[in-house]
């Protein structure tokens, strides 16, 4: 079952909640004893650091969020935080569950300004509130543990920058030089695409160039400006390649795609594209106009649409 981010997020957080429910619990009933002793409340926090996995601080903190012991790190107390007060920080303004344990949301910390998150436990001696347990995590020590997110096979569209598309009547489009060579340099993309293993090419039609990247080489970008957009022999450079068998995009659309945004870039001097971008392997079409808004389109249903659609 494809999920989006979101739900792979509750999965992650659900599993690491899972891990450290029960080791917070513990912890908070062997500190409710010594809690009004600060040497031997953070003497049990050295003795049971390793209780709690991933942490990286481990503190407690008066019913009003403010520390009553100093940090305690893998290689004991972290002087300084004693009498710290955390009201203002984001996993304090998290209303509690009812069972007593918060796995926060995920925040930037103070001291390193990385993505981190808190767990706080509620301590308490009878009915009598104590107050919470803390430990800190880095995002950098927690096991990944669900799959990476798929984008959404969708029609998405951003809105762009609002001055851009306040003055949309009031630009025309000038033709660049890839407008005055459209023809030899889609060409030339379309023979990339098709036969010489580039999987996405990105073309900025108004600064006639394009960006792309091929199956050899997947980690690094090329750029086309115009130099090489005029000598069709820089296919020369890319050696042949079958289309690959896993493409959404089958070999054969690659032109017409290229067509719809040809027309797209010429046909209306207000409303025309200025990028387009293509990835045969996720079958997405990528538009951005005049106006700075962008789509996210499915192929399928970009060529379904054709020109007359967007004017």
């Amino acid at each position: 079952m494809t999920t989006n981010w979101k739900d792979n997020i509750y999965l992650q957080r659900k599993q690491l909640a899972e891990q450290l429910r029960q080791p917070m619990a513990d912890l908070a009933a062997k500190c409710a004893p010594v809690w009004h002793d600060r040497a031997a409340l953070e003497q049990v926090l050295r003795d049971n650091f390793a209780t709690i996995p991933y942490c990286t601080f481990l503190y407690c903190l008066d019913p009003n969020g403010v520390q009553i012991c100093d940090n305690i790190g893998r290689e004991g107390v972290v002087p300084g935080h004693m009498g710290r007060d955390r009201t203002d920080r984001p996993y304090m303004k998290e209303a509690m569950p009812s069972w007593g344990f918060l796995l926060s949301d995920t925040y930037i910390s103070l001291r390193e300004r990385r993505p981190s998150l808190t767990a706080l436990q509620l301590v308490h001696d009878g009915d009598r509130l104590l107050g919470y347990l803390g430990a800190d995590f880095n995002l950098r020590d927690l096991p990944v543990t669900s799959e990476l997110y798929e984008e959404p096979g969708y029609w998405r569209q951003i809105k762009g920058d609002p001055s851009i598309r306040r003055q949309v009547f009031q630009q025309c489009r000038v033709d660049s030089w890839m407008d005055r060579h459209l023809e030899q340099s889609l060409s030339i993309i379309e023979e990339l695409m098709t036969d010489r293993g580039v999987f996405q090419a990105s073309i900025h039609f108004s600064s006639s160039q394009a960006t792309i990247w091929t199956i050899d080489d997947p980690y690094r970008y090329r750029i086309l400006d115009q130099e090489i957009f005029g000598d069709p022999d820089i296919c020369l450079l890319f050696p042949l390649k079958p289309y690959p068998m896993n493409a959404e995009i089958p070999r054969d659309e690659i032109k017409d795609i290229l067509e719809i945004m040809r027309a797209l870039r010429t046909s209306d001097p207000t409303f025309y594209l200025r990028n387009g971008s293509i990835n045969i392997f996720n079958g997405m079409i990528s538009l951005t106009f005049s106006c700075d808004g962008s789509h996210y389109i499915p192929h399928t249903e970009f060529l379904l649409k054709g020109v007359d659609f967007w004017f």
